[in-house]
């Protein structure tokens, strides 16, 4: 029995996906569980996994192609199956609707997703019952995505067979192809051999490019200017800023905190050793969590006909990468000590860096930080990130001349401006937010209570 392989939503706010590889050719044997192809979510490069057996009779979508959520674009068969009338039916048929893969619910409460699509089951143009590739559907039902574009004409190159190519990631692949270098030379070090990004960096005469910089791309051809295809990230990144920033009455609440004695701290920490290191970040993100812990009225979602105030703070963090922006979260941050929100803050942005989150990593926040200061910027208003209600943009930290006692001294300064939804946030309420947010940044021993 035929089974029909649909673009699934892989994340909850996945509208589309871009085949970023396929990892099996016209003619291979599949079993239930086997990875297909890498798709590229709104968020990360994931793994789109077969759910059944047979023979990969056909592939619908070349490499790069991108799809609507819902789109056939492969069929599982046996051997001598008749699967014509699958993929003749796929130029015509509306989407079928295919859901997220389930997953552990995350720590945080349940809010609505705001582009999570409803998903069903349903085949057209069949001449027999297929299995459908697709578990359980998801909340939050929307009209279902556009038709999918006609499938090509054409079968795509035969792949290596599965024995001989290269276990890498995503990132690594990318790396080597932008810099020259053969997968099949190197030796990978991550789990079960796979060669991971610092494989590719070490590379005999391969220069590391520095953190966050992308390699320089080369023109095809000579002219004024060059067209790049939007990335699904930055698809998403445009569609929510549209979002948030014309039907939001925001406003904005600027102070300027003193961090000589949250300096201090830092250092004494770090002389007690490496396990105790962390940054000023870390101990922003503390203060914020442990003043929304004492001001629900900003840990907050705005749901429309009814606001939703959380018992709970989950941070997100506001990490860039090559791509553009992704927020990890850091759940029930109030309860956690500053050690624990340091180790677990640069997990997070490390894999999120490389594309690796995991949904239910970087959806559920109640309110959002996002930090500028290591780029040289004093200070910058942030876009809220709804259905949240607000977000804190950190500057860098500055010495600066300031009167304490009468005298002038230098103090360490640091400048904050909190983005509001007048909605749900007034004047008053988000400035007393920010008065016990001072307190704990400038007593930072009071984080230990």
């Amino acid at each position: 029995m035929a089974t029909k392989v649909f673009m699934e939503a892989l994340s909850p706010t996945m509208e589309e996906g871009r085949l970023v590889k396929w990892a099996k050719a016209e003619g291979d044997a599949v079993k239930s569980g086997d990875v297909l192809a890498e798709v590229e979510t709104d968020k990360a490069i994931m793994e789109l996994v077969a759910r059944g057996d047979g023979i990969l009779r056909k592939r619908l979508i070349e490499e790069g192609g991108t799809s609507p959520v819902g789109t056939l674009i492969a069929v599982i068969a046996g051997k001598d199956e008749d699967i014509e009338s699958l993929v003749a039916g796929a130029s015509s048929a509306t989407p079928a609707a295919a859901p997220a893969p389930s997953a552990p619910a995350p720590s945080a409460p349940a809010a609505p997703a705001p582009s999570a699509m409803g998903m069903g089951h349903g085949a057209r143009g069949t001449g027999e019952t297929p299995v459908i590739q697709a578990p359980s559907p998801m909340p939050h039902a929307q009209p279902p995505a556009p038709p999918a574009p006609p499938p090509r004409t054409q079968a795509p190159a035969a792949a290596p067979d599965a024995s001989q190519r290269t276990r890498s990631s995503p990132l690594a692949r990318r790396l080597a192809a932008e810099r020259g270098v053969d997968l099949a030379s190197l030796g990978g070090s991550g789990p079960g051999g796979r060669i991971i990004k610092r494989d590719v960096e070490g590379a005999p005469g391969v220069t590391a490019t520095p953190a966050g910089a992308r390699a320089p791309v080369r023109a095809d051809t000579d002219g004024d200017y060059r067209d790049v295809p939007l990335t699904q990230i930055r698809k998403t990144i445009a569609r929510r800023l549209s979002e948030s920033i014309g039907p939001i009455p925001t406003f904005y609440l600027t102070a300027e905190f003193d961090l000589e004695r949250a300096s201090e701290m830092r250092t004494a920490m770090a002389e007690l050793g490496d396990e105790y290191k962390v940054s000023f970040n870390d101990i922003v993100l503390k203060a914020v969590a442990t003043a929304l812990a004492q001001h629900p009225e900003c840990n907050a979602h705005w749901l429309g006909d009814h606001i939703r105030y959380f018992n709970r703070v989950h941070i997100g963090m506001a990490v860039a990468i090559e791509e553009g922006l992704i927020t990890p979260v850091i759940f029930d941050a109030d309860q956690k000590g500053l050690r624990e929100i340091a180790a677990e803050a640069r997990e997070l942005a490390g894999r999120a860096r490389e594309r690796k989150l995991k949904p239910e990593e970087y959806t559920g926040s109640t309110f959002s930080v996002s930090n500028l200061g290591m780029f040289g910027i004093d200070h910058f208003t942030a876009i809220i990130n709804p259905p949240e209600c607000g977000i804190l943009a950190i500057g860098g930290i500055e010495p600066k001349p300031v009167v304490v006692g009468g005298n002038v001294v230098v103090r360490r300064r640091l400048r904050v401006t909190m983005s509001c939804d007048h909605r749900v946030i007034d004047g008053a309420t988000g400035a007393k937010f920010l008065q016990t947010l001072r307190r704990l940044l400038e007593l930072p021993l009071l984080l230990a209570y």
